[in-house]
C-alpha cells in the first residue's frame, strides 16, 4: 500500500479509476448525511439532499423544457468555440510569425487580458443586439481573448533545432509554417482549448441571463428567482457532467490527432506502453458513437430540407440560430473520416499477380 502515499507515485488506469470511483461515493455519502431526515444537519433550503436533486430533472423536463434549453447552450458553446479558435488562429499566427505584427499588436493583447468580460455586455448589445448574434460574439470574443497570448506563446515556444532543420533541406516560409509551426502548435494548443471549455460555460451563464432566449444559464436564474434549489443544483451538477464529457471528447480528439504525444515507454525498457483493455474498450466504443452520431445527423440535416419526418425540423427546433455550427463540426467530421478511409486504402501495399510476376 505504500504506492497510496508515494510522492508523485504513478497510478495504473485500473487503480485510478477505482480511487475515483470511491472518492465519488464518499463526496455523495457525504452529501447524503448531511441533508438526510425531517431535520437534516443542513436545511434543504441551502443544500438540498442528492434524492431531491435527482427527482428535479423529471420537473425541469416537464416545467421548463430541460432539453431544449440543454441543446441551446451546447450550440451557443460550440458556435463561440468554432469563431473563437478561427479567429485566434489567424491572428495568433500572423502576430507570433511576423516582427510587423508582433510590434503593432503584442501590448494590446498582453493588456486586453486584464478586461472584465462582465462589463461589456452592454458594448455587444449595443454592437450585436439582444439576440443569440450578440451571445456567440460574446463567448467567442471570452475565449478570444485567453486563448490569444497562448496561440503566440506556443509558436515562440517551437524548438529551434526543428527549424533549422527544414531550413537546411531549402524549405520555404510557407513550407515551414506547414510542417513545423502547424504540427508544433496545434498538439499543444489542443490542451488549452480543452482547459478553456470551464471558462466558457462560466461566460453562458452570463450571456443567456440577458434577453432570456433559453438555455441552461437563463434556467439558473429563472429556479433561483423561484426558490428551487433542488433544480438550480440539477442545472449546476448538469453542466459539470457536460464538461466532463466535453473534456473527455477533446481527449479522444487529442490522441487521434496527435497519436505521438501518447507513445510512451515503458520503464527500463525501450518497447511502447501498451493501452490498457479498458482504454481499448472505450476508444472503440467511441469510434462507433461518431458514427451513429454521423448516421443520426444525415438524417435529421436531410430532414432540416425534405419532408422526410413529415415536416419535422429537429435540429432547428433544439439549435435554434446555432444550428450552422452543426453542420460546420460535422461537415469537419465526415470530410476527416473519409480522408482517413482515403489514406488508409492508398497506403495498402499493391498486391502481385501472377501476371506481373
Amino acid at each position: 500500500m505504500d504506492w497510496l502515499f508515494k510522492l508523485r507515485g504513478e497510478l495504473t488506469p485500473e487503480r485510478r479509476s477505482i480511487l475515483s470511483i470511491l472518492g465519488l461515493g464518499i463526496f455523495l455519502l457525504l452529501w447524503y448525511v448531511l441533508t438526510m431526515g425531517a431535520t437534516p444537519i443542513i436545511s434543504s433550503g441551502i443544500l438540498p439532499s442528492p434524492g431531491s436533486v435527482l427527482f428535479a430533472y423529471g420537473d425541469l423536463c416537464e416545467d421548463n423544457n430541460l432539453i431544449k434549453n440543454l441543446f441551446f447552450s451546447l450550440g451557443l458553446n460550440l458556435a463561440g468555440y468554432v469563431k473563437a479558435i478561427f479567429y485566434t488562429v489567424l491572428i495568433g499566427f500572423l502576430i507570433g510569425l511576423y516582427p510587423l505584427f508582433r510590434g503593432m499588436f503584442q501590448s494590446q493583447i498582453d493588456a486586453i487580458r486584464f478586461m472584465p468580460l462582465a462589463a461589456v455586455t452592454s458594448i455587444f448589445i449595443i454592437w450585436f443586439g439582444i439576440g443569440t448574434d450578440m451571445k456567440v460574439n460574446f463567448l467567442a470574443f471570452g475565449i478570444f481573448i485567453f486563448l490569444l497570448p497562448v496561440v503566440v506563446q506556443r509558436i515562440d515556444d517551437v524548438k529551434e533545432v526543428y527549424l533549422k532543420t527544414v531550413h537546411t533541406l531549402g524549405a520555404t516560409d510557407w513550407q515551414v509554417i506547414k510542417t513545423v509551426y502547424f504540427p508544433s502548435v496545434f498538439s499543444r494548443l489542443f490542451d488549452d482549448i480543452r482547459i478553456l471549455t470551464a471558462i466558457s460555460w462560466t461566460y453562458i451563464v452570463v450571456a443567456e441571463s440577458l434577453a432570456n432566449e433559453g438555455g441552461i444559464g437563463a434556467l439558473t436564474y429563472t429556479v433561483r428567482r423561484f426558490g428551487r434549489m433542488d433544480k438550480l443544483f440539477a442545472l449546476l451538477l448538469l453542466i459539470i457532467i457536460i464538461g466532463v464529457i466535453q473534456d473527455k471528447v477533446f481527449k479522444y480528439l487529442d490522441k487521434e490527432f496527435f497519436p505521438h504525444k501518447y507513445q510512451t515507454k515503458k520503464k527500463y525498457s525501450d518497447e511502447l506502453s501498451e493501452p490498457s483493455y479498458l482504454e481499448v474498450i472505450l476508444e472503440f466504443g467511441f469510434k462507433i458513437l461518431v458514427w451513429i452520431l454521423l448516421a443520426a445527423y444525415l438524417v435529421l440535416a436531410i430532414a432540416e430540407y425534405t419532408p422526410l419526418l413529415s415536416g419535422a425540423q429537429p435540429l432547428s427546433y433544439l439549435f435554434k440560430d446555432t444550428l450552422w455550427v452543426i453542420h460546420v463540426i460535422f461537415i469537419m467530421i465526415v470530410y476527416y473520416k473519409l480522408n482517413s478511409i482515403y489514406k488508409a486504402f492508398q497506403s495498402k501495399p499493391a498486391k502481385i499477380t501472377t501476371a506481373d510476376a
